[in-house]
């Protein structure tokens, strides 16, 4: 989950929250925020003020009760939208006065943001430097900003106005009036247009292709012709003369547009032709490199065993670590040790030295017989708190390192922090059921404090039993030891007793929850999939019927006690169909069990390189996670790590083949 995805603009929050509260399963506020303590109902003084609001978004300021709203600790919100109507014809100095008198407060950057846009589409620059800090957010108020600038620094403007046309999309019409002014003063000449035009061919922006290509001098029609060559037939590069475009500046964009294309179509082609005609290409460096990283990488992903030496010879000079990862993977699937350890050797420091990379290097040395090596990389690998850690403690009987750095305040620090304006703006617009706006205060309060004050903040959220806002609160605070606010005790006698009614660890179904959502009741994916355990509509209306229950709505998902025992029930059959095991049950939970039933039928056979070798990212990382989360709650719950295992012998022990599908 993407906490910030709920930082929100005013008004959102509450069209948000009336759908959520018109539904009656929805008991309390606390629900949809992950509260066991529901909140007390809005006072008459709330409601004048929830209806205030409702009058300034609709921008009827006569109705507006100032009685309601005169001292009020949300009195800055109403003041808002009163201000964001006089947009363009408020003042600079008027939008500063509010920032500064509201500088703790998202409202002051919203403010900001509001008043760029207003004054950059009426063409008030001198109002628009006035009120900017710096390069603004989002390409339509850069776009806005850089114009401002023409004027009174021109080569400011130039630089930033040519990184906004470097896209291989359609920019805002906001960038028109920029790219205008820098077309007619030559800075985007056809040389730019040219690289823009072949940024728009390899994203396959055909429509974007034809238009750029209009623009174009007659100079320009060998270029053209060479690239209607080369478009379906990659492998004409070879035959592509390098003087074309206007002095001869055409060549360098049109064959790493070329090559992007060559690669993705046919990878041992391309290098081969790479190979031929690379030593003869007036390319920077920075386009040499582009082009070769691309070449290693689908080499690498598509295991093309003629193109593997090129790689090993490239992959030092290239220094990315996702190469040299996936060349270690690939020699952990082959079981050839031998390489796995020559290439975490191989590895820069910055690199190697993750508990990951020591791991293996352990395994490595491990299958070659070299026993005490093996035994020092595990030591240097256990010292993280992650699935790797575990596993090389595992390997060397030693305890986990959960490395905590919790702490603790009293009641009389936790009330302080309770009086603060921004945690009472929070309360409040909880209270009025602005949950978005709510979130948005938070993440700016923890966003604007050090690291005394982001403690104190996850404190007092968990006092609340605010789950997800404490989670939010080590995230943005980096407060990664802080073990009792990251995997706070969320809803936990829920899954105790949902997990013992499916036969399901609890731990197991805390550290999904954990992962899924960050312990946010109302989170909402990209692909619709709902509330703490992220289920998808479909599989809830599945596992429903299995259980002799109506089909819930979406709405019903967050309901926690809902979303709880579908989600126990769902992770159970993930775990009968895989006889147990967590490992592939965890992968078939993220990413469906048709996929994991193929990765079985070809994968090693040991349960660390079954996770290994799992080929999405957002898998593997989300099993080892899972797994490692599990630890951290089951040590939590117990107050030691001891006796607890990220893998048990069963699972360390079963084979992963296909033979672990229960097909019943």
């Amino acid at each position: 989950m993407t906490l910030g995805k709920f930082v929100s603009p005013p008004g959102r929050g509450a069209r948000a929250m009336r759908r959520f509260t018109s539904l009656r399963h929805l008991t309390s506020l606390g629900l949809l925020l992950g509260l066991s303590l529901p909140l007390q109902a809005a006072t008459p003084s709330d409601q004048s003020f929830r209806a205030a609001l409702e009058d300034a978004r609709a921008k009827r300021f006569q109705d507006i009760q100032q009685v309601a709203v005169n001292g009020h600790v949300l009195e800055g919100y109403i003041e808002y939208h009163q201000l964001k109507a006089r947009l363009p014809y408020a003042t600079p100095a008027e939008v500063l006065s509010f920032m500064e008198r509201h500088a703790d407060s998202p409202l002051a950057e919203w403010m900001r943001g509001q008043a760029i846009s207003a004054y950059g589409r009426t063409g008030r620059h001198d109002a628009l430097l006035e009120v900017s800090d710096g390069v603004p957010a989002g390409a339509s108020r850069q776009c806005h900003y850089y114009t401002a600038q023409l004027s009174n620094d021109f080569a400011s403007a130039s630089q930033g106005g040519l990184k906004l046309w470097h896209v291989s999309g359609s920019q805002d019409s906001a960038c028109d009036p920029l790219f205008s002014t820098l077309r007619e003063r030559g800075v985007i000449d056809d040389q730019a247009v040219w690289e823009r035009m072949m940024l728009a061919w390899a994203a396959g922006q055909g429509s974007m292709v034809s238009y750029l290509e209009r623009q174009l001098s007659g100079n320009w029609q060998q270029a053209i012709a060479a690239r209607e060559q080369l478009d379906g037939n990659f492998a004409a590069i070879t035959r592509i003369p390098t003087d074309l475009g206007h002095g001869g500046h055409a060549f360098a964009a049109l064959s790493v547009a070329a090559m992007h294309g060559f690669v993705r179509a046919d990878t041992e082609a391309a290098l081969e032709a790479w190979r031929k005609v690379s030593p003869h290409m007036p390319l920077s460096d920075e386009q040499r490199h582009e082009v070769e990283r691309d070449l290693a990488w689908y080499s690498l992903v598509r295991d093309i065993p003629n193109n593997q030496g090129w790689v090993d010879e490239r992959l030092a000079m290239l220094d990315d670590e996702e190469l040299f990862d996936l060349r270690m993977r690939n020699a952990i699937r082959d079981g050839a040790w031998g390489e796995v350890r020559e290439w975490v050797l191989k590895m820069p420091e910055r690199f190697s030295g993750e508990a990951r990379y020591q791991y293996w290097l352990g395994r490595a040395d491990d299958s070659l017989g070299r026993r005490d090596e093996a035994r020092a990389a595990w030591a240097r690998a256990s010292g993280e708190r992650n699935f790797y850690g575990f596993l090389a403690s595992d390997r060397i009987g030693k305890a986990y390192s959960l490395n905590r750095d919790d702490q603790t305040f009293d009641d009389a620090q936790l009330a302080e922090i309770a009086r603060t304006p921004a945690v009472r703006r929070v309360r409040a617009l909880m209270e009025i059921d602005e949950i978005g706006l709510a979130r948005s205060e938070w993440f700016n309060a923890v966003s604007q404090a050090n690291d005394a004050g982001a403690r104190r903040l996850a404190a007092y959220a968990l006092k609340q039993q605010w789950y997800d806002l404490t989670v939010f609160a080590t995230i943005r605070g980096k407060l990664w030891d802080g073990l009792s606010w990251r995997f706070p005790p969320a809803w936990q006698q829920d899954f105790q007793r949902y997990g013992a009614n499916a036969g399901v660890d609890p731990w197991m179904l805390m550290a999904l929850a954990r992962r899924e959502s960050a312990f946010n009741p109302t989170a909402t994916s990209p692909v619709g999939a709902r509330g703490l355990m992220q289920l998808m509509p479909g599989t809830a209306a599945k596992v429903s019927r299995d259980l002799g229950l109506a089909t819930p709505s979406h709405a019903a998902l967050g309901d926690p006690d809902t979303n709880i025992r579908l989600g126990s029930t769902y992770i159970r059959e993930m775990l009968d169909r895989y006889s147990g095991n967590r490992l592939a049950a965890a992968a078939a939970y993220n990413a469906g069990p048709g996929r994991v039933d193929r990765w079985l039928a070809d994968t090693p056979r040991e349960y660390d390189r079954f996770v290994e070798r799992i080929p999405f990212k957002e898998t593997r990382e989300y099993v080892k996670a899972v797994l490692a989360y599990r630890v951290i709650f089951e040590s939590l719950a117990k107050g030691t790590s001891d006796g607890v295992r990220v893998v048990s012998e069963r699972e360390v022990n079963q084979p992963y083949t296909t033979a672990l599908v229960d097909r019943r």
